[in-house]
């Protein structure tokens, strides 16, 4: 299902400071290339993780609403993911601000929030019409709906100390190692693991 970031997120979960503080470099003259590298690090682990982690808006694109399959839990299960739902693959999701589609006359409609509730406390998050609606009939091309959300855990502050400890290795490793490889004892060069990684955000996955 295809993302596209509509607003992206106002700063980094982990400051230059934050990030100077961690390399131990007192001096101002590299202060772009950390800032470059704090962004190239936030973004493999958003890759990584599936998730935004300082509030952004997204939409999802899809051809079609998902069939309208009954919700069916299985006894001593409390949890289902019925086949009419949608499921939002960009984690936490904060609000859902619009369900949008082309009619069959092919004019832009917008779903209204009474037909439809959300499950945002789920990972992935997910939509479905309230009991007695259907999704609605959408035109039978490609992309005709989309879903727009706000998704992250909100400023840099909010973000989890996990991740921000893994960002200030990932750009502690980066600075150290300004080539793809390490020079290590005796001379031996190896390659550096991570490095690739970096391309991961904007590979193509061709189905």
């Amino acid at each position: 299902m295809p993302l596209t970031l509509v607003t992206p997120p106002a700063e980094e979960p982990v400051s230059l400071n934050e990030a100077k503080l961690h390399l131990r470099v007192d001096f101002a003259e590299d202060d772009a290339l950390i800032t470059a590298l704090i962004t190239a690090a936030r973004q493999a682990a958003e890759t990584i993780t599936g998730r935004q982690l300082v509030t952004a808006r997204w939409k999802m694109t899809l051809d079609s609403f998902p069939g309208s399959a009954l919700t069916s839990i299985l006894a001593g299960q409390a949890f289902s993911l019925p086949g009419h739902a949608i499921l939002l693959h960009k984690c936490p999701v904060q609000s859902i601000v619009s369900i949008q589609y082309l009619d069959t006359a092919g004019v832009l409609q917008t779903v209204p929030s009474s037909t439809y509730t959300s499950d945002l406390s789920c990972e992935p998050a997910r939509l479905t019409p309230v009991f007695g609606q259907i999704w609605p009939v959408s035109l039978p091309q490609i992309a005709a709906v989309s879903v727009t959300f706000d998704t992250g855990y909100g400023a840099g502050a909010s973000v989890p100390e996990g991740l921000k400890s893994w960002i200030k290795l990932r750009v502690g490793s980066l600075y150290a190692h300004r080539e793809e490889v390490a020079v290590v004892s005796r001379g031996r060069v190896e390659l550096l693991p991570f490095i690739d990684g970096l391309l991961d955000p904007y590979k193509v996955a061709f189905v």
